[in-house]
């Protein structure tokens, strides 16, 4: 789209010039249902007047100041997010991968403490937590690790969903101090573990004295039915990192820790120069007011429901189709063949969906989206698809 930019996106030919709600409008005009909402980005849609207000009222007062000072609507932040999570301390940043990245420093700078010179993060097989030089790392895809060796040291990959594999690490690696995992993979095809995996998980790591960290990424801001998907399982992790949707556009991230996890950062080990600053947590303040107003949490679980039953009736004697998955909005359709086809497919009908892991349907709409836009939707991807499978029959 412009010799000026860097070849780093694979864009597709639309551009957008403004949104309301669920809906966007290209620079020609066309609307489009956003059944993407910026990958988990934008839960309360496009233009949203809370967000919007707040952003405006406070780039009138004070846009930033260095966190060399004391800044009150970071402070206020949180607080509220803290107490959410069950969390005592939080970190601010600019994305999920800087907040990954503080979460992998502080699990080292954890185990230094403990005397282990070369603590080992266990990450998970088809993971995704950023792009970063050691997000990257710990991400589980050779694909988007490819070319970009040496990779840093201080992980081990196991399967994901596979508790065995951990206990068995357990055992001969005296060198772990966290898991970090995500509680439904997002990039990886909108997997959910089988009910005792997290369970599981913190049992091995207090028995073990490793950290629980949880990316939350993608999964947290009422995404998949709770505040944070880990809730779904009744845990409590350690260390939880949070982005996308916790600032409905605007570019925030943070690194949240409980009890000694959230000791470990002293003056000097960690820092950002725009986290926390006052107009994205003024935004990020308007967002989690919003989701805790209208109670969207439980919003996105009724509608991920209704979505979920609609497609598996839409598309149960439909071949090719193999399942129907994730959890609130957080939504996957897996087929038994690549796919990717179907995200030009939907554009052309004024649809944005995605495809992930080759061959998973991806659908994150925003939580504030009708019953009547949650139908239009289940009925055009699963109409989509039904062409897609006849039109390229295996």
């Amino acid at each position: 789209m412009s010799d000026a930019l860097m070849n780093t996106y694979a864009r597709l030919p639309v551009s957008f010039s403004h949104g309301e709600g669920a809906w966007l409008w290209d620079t020609e005009g066309r609307r489009y249902l956003d059944a993407l909402s910026g990958i988990a980005v934008c839960g309360l849609g496009h233009a949203h007047p809370a967000v919007t207000e707040a952003i405006a009222r406070q780039a009138g007062a004070l846009l930033h100041t260095s966190n060399l000072y004391g800044i009150p609507r970071q402070a206020t932040l949180g607080a509220a997010l803290t107490r959410l999570a069950g969390m005592d301390k939080a970190f601010f940043c600019n994305s999920g991968a800087e907040a990954n990245e503080a979460a992998i420093k502080l699990a080292r700078l954890h185990g230094h403490r403990r005397g282990i010179a070369q603590p080992t993060i266990v990450v998970t097989q088809g993971a995704f937590h950023g792009r970063t030089l050691a997000t990257l790392t710990a991400t589980g895809n050779a694909k988007i690790q490819a070319g970009f060796e040496p990779l840093p040291q201080g992980f081990l990959r196991v399967p994901f969903d596979d508790l065995t594999a951990i206990e068995n690490i357990a055992g001969v690696d005296p060198y772990v101090v966290a898991v970090l995992v995500e509680p439904i993979t997002g990039e990886g095809g909108i997997r959910v573990p089988s009910e005792g995996y997290l369970p599981g998980l913190r049992a091995l790591c207090d028995r073990h004295g490793w950290l629980l960290m949880v990316d939350e990424v993608q999964t947290g801001m009422c995404r998949t039915g709770r505040w944070f998907a880990h809730q779904h399982s009744g845990i409590a992790p350690d260390v939880m990192t949070l982005a996308k949707g916790l600032g409905n556009g605007v570019p925030i991230g943070a690194c949240l820790a409980r009890g000694e996890a959230a000791e470990v950062f002293q003056p000097g080990n960690h820092g950002s120069t725009f986290g926390g600053n006052p107009l994205v947590c003024s935004a990020a303040q308007a967002v989690v007011d919003t989701l805790e107003r209208e109670d969207l949490a439980a919003r996105a679980g009724a509608l991920g429901a209704r979505m979920t039953q609609g497609l598996r009736e839409a598309l149960a004697d439909t071949a090719g189709v193999v399942e129907v998955r994730g959890q609130g909005l957080m939504l996957g359709i897996v087929l038994d063949r690549p796919c990717g086809a179907l995200v030009r497919m939907a554009l052309d009908e004024g649809l944005l969906i995605n495809v992930t892991a080759e061959r998973v349907v991806r659908l994150l709409p925003p939580l504030i989206i009708s019953d009547q836009e949650a139908d239009a939707i289940v009925q055009q991807v699963s109409a989509l698809i039904a062409r897609f499978l006849q039109e390229n029959k295996g």
